[in-house]
Parts: structure tokens; C-alpha cells; sequence
């Protein structure tokens, strides 16, 4: 393993976030932690926290002072508005950086033409261009938007979500996490692109009763049409990125049912499934 000076990771509460932050520590890295909510937010002993915004590019640059590498992750609004990438890698080189791994999406390479992917198309772009050594992660859907079930599990023994027969290889974010930790701090991934996805397709109808199967009851499947999920989900998500995520959802293409080799081409183990994900979270649902 190549020891960086200090590795910065962005989003590092979040559901990547989390775990990279985890990881990287328990492996002897030394990590700054950027958050645009309080430092009083539980970090692993020893993990610098910094409040910053990427809407405010300059916001970074006490973060990354002194950095070596960054592990840059775009969310809500910053998917379809903001600085231009340039200006946050521009922030980011200037305080030292050398390498960046970047979360992106499947649907950047099978819906490439929608308005939704056009930020992170941008950010792909210059991120190829900058000079920097650069990784960039394309993850299918993430096992944890079911959480957005727990409260009509936990209330009802109820899931509540469209196109129930259809099935995709979402991904615990764990696994996300893990081969971001490995992109960040190991040689051999420079100039890579890896399509993340989960060991097997999995529907909405087959979440629900692996859920279930994690507590030991049974959890009831209700299909929802597509404008009710639609009006649920524009409650926290942009609308374009909804109009988006609906179409995989609904109508995934070919590609967006494949399951991909790369997390195990750079894990060295097959990615967790859901049922395992639905076991390792049941306190989430219970």
C-alpha cells in the first residue's frame, strides 16, 4: 500500500462517505473529513473535520491544503447546477493534490444524451483533462435509497415502491466505499473507469421480502405508478434526477441490467448482495 500524505474525502458522512472514511483510517491513512453540515459529527479518532461546500469551491481550500489525493462526490443540487468542475479542481490542485477518485454513474455511459447527467458528464470531462491521476467510479443504484422504506417497514411491515418486478444490480455502498479506499491509497488504478454493480439483479419486490427475511416477519409489497413515485421522490431529489431515475428504474436498458467484474477485479471478492445488505441494516427497519 502507498501511504499518502493525507487523503480528503468529501460527502464523508454520507452513505460512501461513511465507510471510505472508515476504511481509510483503519488502514493508517490520514484522512480529512469534508462536510457541509457541524464538526460535531462522529468521526473515527484521529480524523481532521472541516465544513465546506462545493457550491463554494473556495470553501475547500482549507481542506485540502497539504493534500495528496481527493475523493470527490457530487450530491442534490450540485447534479444539475454549480461551479464549474474546473474551478473545484483547480482549488483542489492548488492546495496539492495529485490524485482524485471520482464517484460518477452508470447512467453517465447508458444514458449519456439525458439532461440529468449532464453535470456529471462535465465533472468526467475535466477531471480527464486536469493533469491529475484520476480514478472515476460508475455505481449502479445503491442499496441504501431502500432505506426510505424504514419508516412504513417499521410503522406497517409495508414497502411501498414502482416497478416491482423489475431488476436491477444495485450495490451496497460499503463496496463503493471499499474500492474507493483501494483507488485512493493503492497504485494500478490511474486512469481507470469502474462500473460498480451488486453480485445479482434484484427487484423491488425481492428487497422487500429479503427485508422481511432479515426480521423475521413478513414485509407486504405495495406497487406504486409511476407519478406517485414521482411526486414522493421530488420531495427530496431534484426534479430532473427524478425524471432520470424513474427511467432506469422503469425501462433499465441492457447495459443497465449487466452485472459488472469490477469490484470484484479490484476487491478480490464477489459484492455484497441485498439480502446480506437487508441483515447487516435490519436494526435500520426493525
Amino acid at each position: 500500500m502507498e501511504l499518502n500524505k493525507m487523503i480528503v474525502v468529501t460527502g464523508a458522512t454520507g452513505n460512501i462517505g461513511a465507510h471510505l472514511v472508515r476504511n481509510l483510517t483503519e488502514a493508517g491513512q490520514e484522512v480529512t473529513a469534508v462536510s457541509r453540515g457541524s464538526r460535531d459529527v462522529a468521526l473515527p479518532e484521529g480524523v481532521r473535520s472541516v465544513v465546506a461546500d462545493l457550491a463554494d469551491p473556495d470553501s475547500l481550500a482549507p481542506a485540502v491544503a497539504g493534500a495528496d489525493a481527493l475523493f470527490l462526490l457530487i450530491t442534490g443540487e450540485q447534479l444539475v447546477s454549480g461551479p464549474d468542475p474546473e474551478r473545484v479542481l483547480e482549488v483542489a490542485k492548488a492546495g496539492g493534490v495529485r490524485r482524485v477518485v471520482f464517484v460518477s454513474s452508470q447512467g453517465v455511459a447508458t444514458r449519456a444524451d439525458a439532461d440529468g447527467y449532464a453535470r456529471l458528464i462535465a465533472f468526467e470531462e475535466a477531471i480527464q483533462r486536469s493533469g491529475l491521476a484520476w480514478t472515476i467510479l460508475r455505481p449502479a443504484g445503491f442499496y441504501a435509497n431502500t432505506y426510505a422504506w424504514a419508516e412504513s417497514v417499521r410503522a406497517e411491515r409495508t414497502v411501498a415502491a414502482p416497478f416491482g418486478a423489475i431488476g436491477l444490480p444495485s450495490i451496497d455502498p460499503a463496496d463503493i466505499a471499499a474500492v474507493a479506499a483501494t483507488a485512493l491509497s493503492e497504485d494500478g488504478h490511474d486512469g481507470q473507469i469502474y462500473t460498480l454493480t451488486g453480485p445479482a439483479l434484484s427487484t423491488p419486490r425481492d428487497q422487500a421480502e429479503a427485508i422481511g427475511v432479515a426480521l423475521e416477519a413478513p414485509v407486504r409489497f405495495v406497487e406504486l405508478t409511476r407519478a406517485q413515485a414521482f411526486t414522493g421522490m421530488s420531495q427530496f431529489m431534484p426534479e430532473p434526477v427524478v425524471e432520470h431515475t424513474l427511467s432506469i428504474l422503469g425501462e433499465p436498458t441492457v447495459a443497465e441490467q449487466e452485472i459488472s467484474p469490477d469490484v470484484q477485479r479490484v476487491l478480490g471478492r464477489v459484492p455484497v448482495s441485498y439480502a446480506e445488505w437487508a441483515q447487516r441494516n435490519r436494526a435500520v427497519f426493525a
